[in-house]
């Protein structure tokens, strides 16, 4: 899996030199060590050179199973059953589309969104959009800093409240951690990851939710019941995230290119595989949760303390869910799955703060004061709800930052789509006609209309 901490910079250490639009001076902290992948060039099209680029999908990935997307995917199936799957089908197959954009930007251009956009708008536009790149970061961080505190709280049965604070030292301890190997660290939180997902999936196996009816939520839109569209809003933004798209613009500049036409259409063919199969796991794990909570919540023989439970479900109080596959351990289980979410989704908004402060701003700051910046930010709100409204409230602040983060998407989609479409910034790899034109409308179609 690759580094987080890899970024090839322009001209430096073997790196791309396609477009020099934007010059970035290296730096320790995101160079790229001069061995890696070295031997890109010389390789045949191929699984060995395709493994070469395998990375930056699966880190982007992440944030489709941060604790923003656990909470509103059981809500979502608590309240409606199967009958938002449709948005979690659809929201996936959106970002695979931008995903593939933001990795083919980066490629093509051998720089990452946010630098296009500071050398191509004046300085009140790009000072407006580094402003809301931003406040992506910071809503996409409440999730993470409210799913550690829920965690904590089930493993160690700390208020709430008091794990909010903790989790300002949190994500450092992990980041801190990376001394003693990126890769292993990163490994470690997928796997714990993964775990929760096999978990919803033998829990799902064991409820066996209907067919006909997942089916049918996954392919006939529909809307109804009280609070439907808000939760829709709230499960796309919860998935596509507008960071997500800096991020993947600049972690495929880890991957040495060749500048021919060749390589270059290689490369992008290989980004979108990966990305394709992560999501597709992503989508499958999705889909799991929701199901799961849609089975167990409507249940004839729902206990009375689950029934209350499924009432108001958050994340705090959702571990019941999986009592069937784990039993007693059930609670312990999900915690760590919990801790290990949140905290791999930290990490990644972390540095996709670094790379919108680099490339808006030309400034650079250590990983370690931007993430204490970012998650006092976060802190705030997390913790005056948590202490005023306890478990429930902070459940629902979730809900509220990921509709922002609904509402923050066309102010990064739109510049990626500008540059994506240039013929003088892409070459013969700007975006076909389809995408140029039908897919802005598909996009308002299905999900701004919704609003």
């Amino acid at each position: 899996m690759a580094s987080l901490t890899q970024h090839q910079p322009k001209g430096v250490n073997g790196g791309s030199s396609r477009i020099a639009a934007v010059n970035v001076t290296p730096s320790n902290n995101l160079s790229t060590p001069s061995h890696h992948d070295a031997s890109s060039n010389h390789q045949k099209p191929g699984w060995k050179k395709f493994l070469s680029y395998v990375g930056p999908g699966f880190l982007v990935s992440l944030a489709y199973l941060d604790p923003g997307n656990m909470e509103t995917d059981l809500q979502a199936g608590a309240d409606h059953k199967y009958e938002l799957l449709w948005v979690i089908l659809i929201g996936l197959v959106f970002a695979l589309i931008i995903q593939s954009l933001a990795a083919n930007l980066g490629v093509t251009t051998g720089k990452h969104l946010s630098e296009l956009c500071k050398a191509e708008y004046p300085l009140l536009v790009k000072y407006c959009l580094w402003l809301l790149a931003e406040l992506a970061v910071i809503a996409a961080d409440i999730p993470e800093v409210i799913g550690t505190a829920f965690a904590l709280n089930i493993l160690f049965h700390i208020p709430v409240w008091a794990g909010v604070l903790i989790t300002g030292c949190s994500t450092l301890l992990f980041l801190g951690l990376q001394r003693f190997g990126v890769r292993k660290l990163e490994l470690l939180i997928s796997i714990l990851v993964f775990v929760m997902a096999g978990c919803f999936f033998g829990e799902m196996s064991y409820v066996k939710p209907p067919a006909s009816g997942v089916l049918k939520g996954m392919f006939v839109p529909k809307l109804s019941g009280q609070g439907a569209t808000g939760d829709a809003i709230a499960l796309l933004g919860a998935l596509v995230m507008p960071h997500n798209l800096f991020l993947h613009s600049a972690l495929v500049l880890s991957r040495k290119v060749p500048s021919s036409v060749r390589g270059i259409n290689d490369a992008c063919r290989y980004f979108l595989m990966e990305s394709g199969f992560a999501l597709f796991v992503a989508f499958l794990i999705n889909v799991a949760m929701i199901s799961v909570a849609g089975t167990v919540c409507s249940a004839d023989n729902l206990s009375a303390e689950n029934a209350d439970q499924c009432s108001d479900l958050t994340l705090n109080s959702a571990s019941f869910l999986l009592k069937n596959v784990l039993g007693r351990s059930s609670s312990t289980i999900y915690a760590i799955a919990l801790l290990a979410s949140g905290q791999s989704s930290a990490i990644t908004g972390t540095y996709a703060g670094q790379y919108i402060m680099q490339g808006f701003l030309d400034m650079r700051m250590k990983r370690w004061i931007r993430n204490f910046v970012t998650r006092c930010i976060a802190i705030a709100p997390s913790l005056i709800v948590s202490i005023i409204g306890g478990s429930q409230g902070a459940g629902r602040l979730i809900i509220i930052a990921s509709m922002i983060l609904s509402f923050e998407l066309p102010f990064a989609l739109i510049p990626l789509l500008k540059f994506s479409s240039s013929s003088t910034k892409m070459g013969p790899h700007k975006n076909s006609i389809i995408v140029s034109c039908i897919f802005p409308s598909s996009i308002y179609k299905y999900f701004y209309r919704i609003t």
